[in-house]
């Protein structure tokens, strides 16, 4: 039986409470989402206390993603009436492209200011999250300079800070957060699985199973490759096949030590570029 994934830790609903309260000194809301998980890591918390606050959403982690489902992504947010745009915050000419599309999306208020006889001030934008969606990376490279702590794990951010990126954009930085309680497993499996979830909050075999099953379907010859499987070694179940896996590491029947190699290379895009969410999913979903 798989157990219940669930992480909320109490900084976390520190974080929402002054995210509530910050949201009124800001212009635009940043709202990072993970590449691979667009629709999964789109916290409703944001969208709750965000209310009417104009709103730019950013696919991070644009290398390890499917890039034709970051492209399908893109104009589904599009048709949703937002605006979306992908990066990989490794990459040089994101500041840029983030302030053009901040600037087109206010562009209404910045000429009523302007019309009111008010000078021009630089931008004000809250960025938020769920943990390790790369938000601190993207930053860094917003103000070009490691201002914001880096680490590839969730919970690295604890507290707020204002970082002044140039004249024209000044950035909140928050922690990343969750919400009180999952939809569904499902939902969690993949929050696990992209490393938004503390690995102490869930069991390694479980969300390796979530995994295998995936990819069996759609990235069966990266998996061949990696773990030497045939094609009869995919007529088996799926616990079966991780321990076939476990077998063939050389981890005997450590299934757990081969479930975390799992998981660290669907991470680092060792099994293929992925988006573990469709929009197609998500209009079935909704109808």
């Amino acid at each position: 039986m798989k157990s219940n994934i669930q992480w909320f830790p109490g900084h976390m609903a520190k974080a929402i409470r002054q995210f509530e309260e910050n949201i009124k000194l800001v212009d635009i809301v940043f709202e990072l989402v993970d590449a691979r998980i667009p629709y999964t890591s789109i916290n409703p918390e944001v969208k709750r206390i965000s209310r009417n606050k104009p709103r730019l959403m950013i696919l991070t982690k644009s290398d390890l993603a499917d890039p034709v489902m970051t492209r399908k992504w893109i104009e589904y947010f599009k048709s949703q009436g937002i605006r979306a745009i992908a990066v990989d915050s490794k990459v040089n000419g994101v500041r840029k492209k983030i302030e053009n599309i901040a600037d087109g999306i206010l562009k209404d208020y910045l000429d009523s200011k302007n019309d009111k006889g008010f000078s021009r001030k630089a931008l004000k934008a809250i960025c938020v999250g769920v943990p390790n969606v790369g938000k601190s990376t993207l930053l860094n490279q917003l103000v070009s300079k490691r201002a914001a702590q880096v680490g590839n794990r969730p919970g690295v951010t604890k507290g707020q800070q204002w970082l002044t990126a140039n004249s024209k954009l000044v950035l909140l930085d928050t922690p990343g957060i969750l919400w009180p309680k999952f939809q569904s497993q499902e939902i969690a499996e993949k929050l696990a699985l992209t490393g938004a979830i503390r690995e102490s909050s869930f069991h390694s075999d479980d969300v390796a199973l979530y995994a295998l099953d995936f990819f069996k379907q759609t990235h069966r010859e990266e998996l061949s490759k990696r773990y030497r499987l045939t094609e009869e070694d995919y007529e088996l179940s799926n616990p079966d096949l991780l321990l076939k896996i476990t077998a063939n590491l050389g981890m005997r029947d450590d299934y757990e030590r081969a479930s975390e190699r799992i998981i660290n290379d669907v991470r680092k895009g060792k099994l293929g570029r992925y988006t573990l969410d469709t929009p197609d999913q998500i209009e079935v979903e909704g109808e």
